[in-house]
Order: C-alpha cells, then sequence, then structure tokens
C-alpha cells in the first residue's frame, strides 16, 4: 500500500470532516486564465457542497462563463495533523429566491459564531441577502483527500 494510499479518507470520513469544517477555498477561472481564489463559509447540501455570493461578484461572473470549480477544505498546524479535501466539480448557480433564501438560512444556522445563535433573529438579514445573491451548488467529479494523522 502506498503512502497516498494510507493518508486517504474514506467517504465517510469526508463526510464527518465536511460536516465540521468552517471554511471552504474556492478556485474558479478568470477570463485571462488565472485562478480566481477566495475562501467562504459553505454548508453542505444533499450530499454536494454548496455556498452563497453575490450575483455580481467575480467568482459568480467566472462561473457563468466557466462552470469548473475547485474547493478545498483544510484542517491542522503539524505536518502529522494535516488533514484536508478537495473536490473538482461543476458548479450550479441557483438564483431562485425561495432556494437561495433557505440555503442562506442553513447557513447562518451553522456558523453561531458569526451570526449568532438566533436564527430566526437572522431573517430580515438573510432575506436582505438572498435577493443580491446566487446558491452555489458544487456536483464533484473528482475527489482528493489526506489525512496525515493515519501516517
Amino acid at each position: 500500500m502506498s503512502q497516498r494510499d494510507r493518508i486517504r479518507m474514506s467517504d465517510d470520513e469526508i463526510e464527518s470532516f465536511l460536516a465540521t469544517a468552517r471554511k471552504l477555498q474556492i478556485a474558479s477561472v478568470n477570463a485571462d486564465g488565472t485562478p480566481h481564489l477566495v475562501t467562504m463559509y459553505f454548508a453542505p447540501l444533499d450530499g454536494d457542497l454548496a455556498f452563497w455570493t453575490y450575483g455580481k461578484s467575480q467568482k459568480a461572473v467566472n462561473l457563468r462563463r466557466d462552470p469548473r470549480i475547485t474547493c478545498l477544505a483544510e484542517d491542522g498546524v503539524g505536518y502529522d495533523q494535516l488533514r484536508g479535501v478537495t473536490v473538482y466539480g461543476e458548479a450550479e448557480l441557483i438564483d431562485d429566491l425561495d432556494q437561495v433564501a433557505a440555503f442562506g438560512t442553513a447557513l447562518v444556522a451553522r456558523y453561531p459564531e458569526v451570526f449568532g445563535t438566533d436564527v430566526e433573529a437572522m431573517r430580515p438579514y438573510v432575506d436582505q441577502q438572498a435577493r443580491k445573491r446566487l446558491l452555489v451548488r458544487v456536483h464533484p467529479k473528482r475527489t482528493a483527500s489526506w489525512d496525515h494523522s493515519k501516517l
């Protein structure tokens, strides 16, 4: 068994890791071919990764033109603690207001350290933001993972 095989996470380990990861690095392709890389809050959505973004953001512009996307969630400080999941996929941009608002509510609930614990009190914020945002759902094509604690 190769070292690469030893550190690969199982599907259950990936799901568990992504359920607790706090930030997702998102790479889209700029018009000139260079990567556009940003860090976003995210939430799992029916087995896919998802985040919301302003409809006029650079990542939205890029993903409308070219839906290819790479997402990275990582954790750890010391080499023996490094863990991560990279998802290579295709982005689906959803502008249905009800779906965007429902996702916004789920996102607010996922991050109480950012938005507070009273999700209902955040409803006006979510509703106002949903009018300007898109839901981006990442349909995975390929996944890579590593967990150095397995070494």
